[in-house]
């Protein structure tokens, strides 16, 4: 469903991918890992053709979005559902509004019908009978989960999760993984998951992806992945700064 061939972006002198090499099947749950500032952000928003590589291809669907226009690029992202790491709401607006947004923005269904498929989505992430707080009255967790019920709302092929447990209490990031599981596994949608959160990593991943020094460094399983004795990938996932301490566990 998605393949990255040679990706490479700069930034001035900054070499931020310098030739990422990847492929998600469809309804593949995928975790990309790496350091802060090591291009996931970067790589996240070639893939939903928010950027546009200096060099190299991004294909979804076997459609190359690498420098399509915005008319095209537009359908493109269409496939794409987005959970920003701050969910991103509009303080002004109700759950209900905020879900429903894009949907009434496009005009094409009755309002009835926009409030059926808001129902329907707050329903799957477990938020009914909140349509008329606002994001004000909710906890994190639960504007976490109005953010994916807002991606969820018009039926992507592809969900992109930004850092989905950040600033979450241990139970609610238990909630969340839950949550990514389930929708994944009820709905057989693509998913994309950026996060430093390694019990997050390894619950919701099917596959994992480090990047490292602007490509992938690795590929595997969580079994793979968690058990490598490559120090890179050793030191990343025991959250482990000082090589020496590498000896001592």
């Amino acid at each position: 469903m998605i393949e990255v061939k040679n990706l490479e972006k700069s930034f001035g002198s900054q070499r931020v991918l310098t030739g990422v090499d990847l492929r998600i099947e469809k309804g593949e749950s995928v975790v990309i890992i790496g350091a802060s500032g090591g291009g996931k952000s970067v790589l996240l928003k070639h893939i939903i053709g928010l950027s546009s590589p200096d060099s190299g291809e991004v294909l979804i669907d076997g459609q190359n979005i690498a420098h399509l226009n915005e008319r095209k690029l537009i359908e493109v992202r269409r496939k794409f559902g987005m959970l920003f790491q701050s969910a991103a709401l509009f303080d002004s607006m109700t759950v209900e509004e905020n879900v429903g947004f894009v949907l009434r923005r496009e005009g094409k269904l009755s309002s009835s019908e926009v409030s059926n498929k808001v129902t329907e989505a707050l329903d799957m992430v477990e938020l009914s009978g909140t349509h008329h707080k606002k994001p004000a009255e909710l906890s994190g967790g639960m504007r976490k989960r109005v953010g994916l019920a807002r991606a969820l709302v018009y039926q992507p092929e592809i969900l992109v999760y930004d850092e989905p447990t950040t600033g979450l209490d241990p139970i609610v990031s238990d909630s969340i993984d839950l949550l990514i599981i389930r929708v994944v596994e009820s709905l057989k949608i693509t998913s994309i998951v950026v996060t430093h959160d390694m019990r997050t990593t390894r619950r919701v991943a099917k596959r994992i992806l480090m990047l490292h020094n602007g490509k992938i460094h690795v590929s595997g399983t969580p079994d793979e992945i968690f058990s490598s004795q490559d120090p890179l990938v050793y030191k990343f996932v025991n959250g482990i700064s000082d090589p020496k301490n590498v000896m001592q566990l």
